[in-house]
Parts: structure tokens; C-alpha cells; sequence
């Protein structure tokens, strides 16, 4: 919460967040994409880069697989889940 509220110091117009998840108790990572779903809807543009994806996808209007650093999907975040399976189980 303190490093979204540095980021907003600054009246962003995009917000770049990496790793959401990362080392975090499950109960804090849904207060967290909580608030960017709540940031989402008022408006603010988020890029967000996540190894769990499917966490990430109810909140998104577009996603993509990265594969080896190449854009292998992009689509809509239903569009997206077979996507990630295929990607990742074969």
C-alpha cells in the first residue's frame, strides 16, 4: 500500500505495476487488486505485469502471454485463459 500511495504522489496518468503478488499473504494480495480495480474504474490506466495471472485477469480489460519475451497471445481476458493453458501445459 505505501509504494501505491508513493506512486500517486505524483498524479500518475499510467501506472506501472510489477509483480503485484509477489511475497505477499493471500488476504493482502486481494486488498491490493482491490484498490487497483478501484483505481481501474475511476479511470487511471494500469499496466501490470503478473507471474499468476489468472489473478490478475478478472480485473483487466486486455492481456497478453509473454513467452520467452515475445508476445505470443493478446486478447480479452476470457480469450486469455485457454491461452495460458496452452502456453504453459502444452
Amino acid at each position: 500500500m505505501l509504494a501505491l500511495a508513493r506512486a500517486f504522489a505524483t498524479d500518475p496518468k499510467l501506472l506501472l505495476l510489477d509483480e503485484l503478488s509477489m511475497g505477499l499473504a493471500p488476504i493482502v494480495v486481494g486488498q491490493l487488486y482491490d484498490k487497483v480495480r478501484q483505481l481501474a474504474e475511476a479511470g487511471l490506466s494500469i499496466l501490470l505485469v503478473e507471474q499468476f495471472a489468472r489473478t490478475a485477469l478478472p480485473i483487466a480489460d486486455s492481456a497478453a502471454v509473454v513467452l520467452q519475451g515475445v508476445i505470443a497471445h493478446r486478447g480479452s481476458p476470457a480469450e486469455m485463459e485457454d491461452a495460458l493453458s496452452t502456453s504453459y501445459l502444452g
